[in-house]
């Protein structure tokens, strides 16, 4: 894993979180829910090509 990985993912959580905290104060709780969840589906996106990796590894030094 890479650390500019970690970085990106943790940018997308600040950026979630001052987005999420902007809407609550406001009172657009519904649009909040929403960044919250687009964030989470960002970086599970994020994360898909290291999740293959680890696969792909796991295979091979089992045999699979």
């Amino acid at each position: 894993m890479d650390v500019s990985l970690i970085l990106r993912i943790a940018g997308v959580g600040i950026l979630v979180t001052v987005a999420n905290t902007i809407l609550s104060k406001s009172g657009r709780d519904e649009q909040s829910v929403f960044v919250t969840v687009a964030g989470i589906i960002i970086v599970l996106l994020m994360l898909i090509n290291e999740i293959d990796r680890l696969f792909s590894s796991v295979r091979s030094v089992f045999g699979l």
